[in-house]
């Protein structure tokens, strides 16, 4: 696996991760969760500019926001029980399927 990959990757993961603690910051009034998301945003982009030394700033782009939604939408499901209907998850597949078809079949993604 290319390094760019690894970074896109833990870009995603605290991208999620940062968004799982602003919805637990409540509107910034609760210091830790605040702070957490403060920091892992800061890291998402630092890892995600790295990505892009080496890939197409268009498919990280896709690639982070996309995986983005379908990790924070698994996660408030799990962490704060956040329902998701059939549409909504159908959306997400499709989502997934569009991430799967540019990975897969695009000349601009770097294999």
């Amino acid at each position: 696996m290319q390094p760019a990959y690894i970074y896109l990757f833990f870009a995603i993961l605290a991208e999620t991760i940062g968004t799982v603690a602003l919805q637990a910051s409540q509107q910034f009034t609760r210091f830790g969760p605040t702070a957490i998301m403060g920091v892992a945003y800061v890291l998402s982009f630092y890892l995600m500019a790295l990505a892009l030394k080496t890939m197409n700033l268009g498919i990280v782009y896709a690639i982070w926001s996309g995986l983005g939604i379908v990790f924070i939408a698994g996660l408030a499901y799990l962490v704060y029980g956040q329902k998701l209907d059939l549409p909504a998850i159908i959306g997400l597949g499709m989502i997934m399927g569009g991430i799967v078809i540019i990975h897969l079949f695009s000349s601009t993604t770097s294999h």
